[in-house]
């Protein structure tokens, strides 16, 4: 893996992965969540959610809102078409995890672990050693990918209403775990 060094999140950022079956045509990189990949990606990400949930139990970014000098935007291409996207919000104290998503059709090649890896080394890169999520236990996939990743429960944070359903996670990296 080879990983382009820069702490803007405008930067041409990212890995191209070319190891194993699972990742071949693999590449992650930080793009325009305003860009024609990154709504479609935003727009269908929101959809699945409205699957699971009412929209006023949704906290999700708009892509406005994700376009923010503070927030990394990751794009994973397979064989070069869009097929999933995470962000990272720079807190200041922690990074916060937004919209990660993988297109149904690119399900199975490994892209969620990869575009959380390369998250995490852009958030240990910038200084962050802890990044949390809130998420639903209703989300049942997405709350066994999170723990199967290191992630563990912790403490409502940013302001988030607590709801029935709701779930907090964090993970710390580097010198903070």
């Amino acid at each position: 893996m080879t990983a382009t060094e820069t702490t803007s999140p405008s930067a041409p950022r990212g890995v191209e992965m070319a190891h194993g079956p699972a990742t071949t045509g693999l590449a992650i990189r930080v793009d325009s969540p305003l860009s024609a990949d990154g709504l479609a990606l935003v727009h269908e990400s929101q959809a699945a959610l409205l699957e699971h949930s009412a929209e006023d139990e949704i906290f999700s970014l708009d892509p406005e809102e994700l376009a923010a000098p503070n927030i990394a935007f990751f794009v994973a291409r397979l064989n070069g078409m869009a097929a999933g996207c995470v962000a990272l919000v720079d807190m200041g104290s922690y990074g916060e995890i937004k919209r990660l998503f993988v297109r149904p059709g690119a399900r199975g090649h490994g892209i969620a672990e990869a575009l959380m890896a390369e998250l995490e080394s852009y958030a240990a890169d910038i200084g962050l050693g802890e990044v949390r999520l809130e998420s639903s236990t209703d989300l049942k996939a997405a709350e066994r990918f999170y723990r199967r990743s290191g992630y563990a429960d912790c403490q409502p944070f940013g302001g988030y209403p607590v709801l029935s359903h709701s779930l907090f996670m964090s993970r710390r990296f580097g010198a903070a775990a």
